[in-house]
């Protein structure tokens, strides 16, 4: 049986640092840079500039991990894009990736399919069960995973908004997945969903189900009020559930794949909160400190990027190495989970 693996990494980040400071000086919000971390752990993230969009970081992402590869973009056979924070409601960023990627003018134009995913924290993972099952069933040779989030651009950086705006950051990364008959790879996926915790974290800033879906004045422009304009989130609920779904996700991982605590090198886990990871890791788990990576101090939460940052920035600093049993694990809005088990 073909083996889904890995070939290609990369990341990318907006240039623009933003500090916890930052948002108390340049934004009036009220908080302070010790409130931030000791609740969050995070120490700064990036913003995207105006007029720069997901699909625009997802690009350099994109290019580092072709380049990482040792591919070109003719050499893929499907793109898969994760996100929260699309260019627009419709058409999704994956086509506008494909086309800055150049695969749709001049002389090498080849209509790769484009498959959208909108799982929020969760995304990468989801998009790595979507990959792999591509290339493990013979549809696809290589497949290009992104996860890519423009969070600044809909944050209320307000003293309003800090208890969300004070966690979230700007930034992509991307994974090549081939095939290979070596024994590595992806091991495993393992999903899960609990709709009945749909509201707990949302942005409703439109109802499809209302006519019209957004309120009108009598200019006909539309209204939108702050509570569905921007996310929100009842923090503790989310703390709760992550806890126990992350835990539990990455037990199941290891049962199913008859994987010991001890056989894990590396712990990849989804950049929301760094207490939460360090709950599950240390207080639930007993993982040691050194088998758990974190940048969420420098990044804040990207969403569905988190994941792949992290496997890009320990694959450059030779902190993930060739042979290692990895595992991966995320939860989110809707609420999502999912952990993976990948020999790299």
């Amino acid at each position: 049986m073909t083996n889904a693996y890995i070939s290609g990494t990369g990341f990318y980040v907006p240039p623009r640092v933003v500090t916890n400071d930052d948002l108390v000086n340049d934004y009036g919000m009220e908080t302070s840079d010790e409130w931030i971390q000791q609740r969050t752990g995070i120490r700064e993230r990036r913003f995207a500039d105006h007029g720069v969009g997901s699909a625009d970081l997802g690009l350099e992402a994109s290019k580092a991990a072709l380049a990482d590869a040792g591919l070109e973009p003719q050499d893929l056979d499907m793109i898969i894009f994760a996100t929260l924070s699309p260019e627009h409601c419709f058409p999704g960023s994956g086509v506008y990736l494909q086309h800055k990627l150049g695969l749709t003018e001049g002389k090498k134009l080849k209509y790769v399919p484009c498959l959208d995913i909108r799982n929020q924290c969760s995304g990468f993972l989801y998009g790595t069960q979507v990959a792999t099952a591509m290339v493990q069933s013979g549809q696809c040779k290589r497949v290009l995973l992104v996860g890519a989030e423009t969070h600044s651009h809909a944050l209320d950086l307000s003293t309003r908004g800090r208890t969300v705006a004070s966690l979230f950051g700007d930034g992509a990364g991307a994974a090549v997945f081939e095939g290979t008959e070596e024994d590595k790879g992806v091991r495993g996926v393992w999903l899960g969903a609990d709709g009945s915790n749909a509201d707990v974290l949302a942005q409703h800033i439109w109802d499809i189900a209302n006519f019209p879906f957004v309120e009108l004045d009598a200019d006909g422009f539309g209204r939108v009020p702050p509570q569905k304009l921007f996310a929100q989130m009842d923090g503790r609920v989310v703390f709760k559930h992550a806890v126990t779904k992350i835990a539990g996700a990455l037990m199941q991982a290891m049962s199913e794949t008859n994987t010991k605590l001890e056989d894990i090198d590396l712990f990849v886990l989804h950049q929301a909160n760094k207490r939460i990871n360090e709950y599950v890791a240390h207080k639930l788990l007993k993982v040691p400190e050194e088998k758990v990576v974190h940048n969420i101090e420098r990044y804040g939460n990207t969403t569905a990027a988190t994941i792949p940052i992290l496997l890009a920035e320990a694959k450059r600093d030779g902190v993930l190495k060739p042979g290692m049993k990895i595992a991966l694990a995320a939860f989110g809005s809707g609420f999502t989970w999912g952990s993976a088990i990948i020999d790299w």
